[in-house]
């Protein structure tokens, strides 16, 4: 397979440095996979699980191993289902988001204003799509009210036993204390992480950027969980008191299991339970994720990323490092006469970029080495940045390679089943590039195709 790709376009495997697929057996297998295939024959061709497919998958996984997290998921399904499975029961929930915002309006709960009081619906949650579930869950914060109605609706008046009674339990589970608290929890804990899993799917970022947004979600994460319960808890039960549910007596004794006090040892309250074994739990859980899924890949590649940082006036720039990491990683591109020229290039390229003041504002892998290339300095220090460009090829994220398959389903479709090659690129190009393409004018490419020749028109 991969003699046959890179045969087609006259490229050398032993060029190739880096490697990103999603996490498919077949692909990142140790012994059989794509990626041990290129290994074999270019052992510096580095292999980078999808940081973006990846973490967005262990985050799911992470929050559904909590029982209660598990339970809430499963609800959410149920609720879109019911919900926002047919037109008439959209049609309902909207009309009903109308006479709920009317009324708030009228009550002074809500402010009038362009684009404030927008008409909403359910967004059904994607498996593999972290940022699907949290708006899922933004979306039934909004429109709670709502959706209770149409539920409510169905509970009464469903055209069938089995639409009333599945209503009727969905109904029971919304008005639940627990279901409310996971409910933000999760709005909380994704709101977080949302950031991170947007930032990984950007075209351009690099490994140094992804470890200080890891860092930084780590740290919310933590903070969260440390300080700010009281804040949480007191959002819940106000929360709870605007829609009316019943809130548990949180001083009270927990009862787990059958119910029955005399198998239960323990006298831990109800508070208790929803601090440690719900909210302490889930945040534990998404914390170890993000550890296991970043501390422990490629360590010494991103000790080299590190060592190249440009943030904070060069502070974690370490010549011996980076010169023994480019000869151990990179023995082709730097032999042993190279790795002795770098360390002199490095040595003049810290003194020389830490003082221009051009270079005092970059704070990433990217931006450097496009200033490097906007000052001409890369001609002056061409090993230091053959180094960077490397490091900068270890791939982080295939959301754009992901979003061109995606891009071909709705253009090559069986209605366009003989598009020909050079069509089909220029096809894709616009389509991809989309936000490039609402900049051209038009009226200049009719201007400009009419202005190529003389045409006859036809009149019908």
């Amino acid at each position: 397979m991969q003699y046959l790709l890179f045969g087609q376009f006259n490229l050398s495997i032993q060029n190739l440095r880096g490697q990103g697929y999603d996490g498919a057996s077949n692909i990142r297998g140790e012994w059989n996979g794509l990626q041990s295939l290129f290994l074999k024959d270019c052992p510096f061709a580095y292999y980078a699980h999808c940081f973006a497919h990846r973490l967005q998958l262990a985050l799911v996984a992470a929050a559904k191993d909590e029982m209660n997290i598990w339970q809430f998921f499963s609800h959410l399904t149920c609720i879109v289902n019911l919900v926002a499975s047919t037109p008439k029961r959209l049609v309902e929930l909207k009309s009903f988001q109308m006479d709920e915002i009317a009324r708030m309006l009228s009550t002074g709960e809500r402010k009038s204003g362009k684009g404030v009081n927008q008409i909403g619906t359910l967004h059904r949650a994607g498996v593999p799509r972290w940022s699907s579930h949290y708006d899922f869950v933004k979306d039934l914060i909004d429109i709670y009210t709502t959706s209770c109605r149409v539920v409510e609706s169905l509970r009464k008046g469903g055209r069938s036993q089995q639409i009333r009674g599945q209503a009727s339990g969905i109904y029971k589970v919304m008005r639940n204390f627990e279901f409310i608290f996971i409910l933000h929890l999760m709005n909380n804990i994704m709101g977080f992480t949302d950031t991170l899993c947007q930032a990984l799917q950007c075209k351009s970022q690099d490994i140094l950027n992804v470890l200080k947004l890891v860092s930084s979600t780590k740290n919310l994460l933590k903070k969260f969980r440390e300080d700010n319960w009281d804040i949480f808890l007191a959002n819940v039960v106000s929360f709870c008191n605007r829609h009316n549910i019943d809130i548990p007596d949180l001083s009270s004794r927990y009862v787990k299991g059958t119910g029955l006090h005399g198998q239960q040892q323990d006298h831990i309250t109800v508070e208790h339970h929803y601090n440690f074994d719900i909210f302490n739990s889930a945040i534990d859980l998404q914390l170890m994720e993000l550890e296991h899924r970043f501390n422990n890949e490629v360590v010494e590649l991103l000790t080299l990323s590190s060592a190249l940082d440009p943030s904070h006036s060069f502070k974690s720039f370490n010549v011996e490092e980076i010169c023994n990491l480019a000869k151990k990683f990179y023995p082709w591109e730097f032999t042993g006469q190279d790795v002795k020229t770098l360390k002199f290039q490095l040595i003049h390229y810290q003194l020389d970029i830490s003082s221009d003041p051009e270079f005092q504002n970059i704070s990433s892998l990217t931006d450097l080495s496009r200033e490097l290339v906007v000052s001409k300095k890369f001609d002056y220090y061409p090993l230091v940045d053959r180094l960077i460009r490397l490091v900068l090829t270890l791939p982080i994220s295939i959301a754009t390679t992901e979003r061109v398959f995606s891009g071909m389903k709705r253009v090559k479709t069986a209605m366009r089943s003989k598009i020909g090659d050079e069509f089909f690129v220029d096809y894709m190009t616009i389509n991809l590039e989309r936000k490039l393409v609402w900049k051209i004018d038009l009226e200049f490419i009719i201007d400009k195709f009419d202005s190529l020749k003389t045409r006859r028109a036809q009149l019908r």
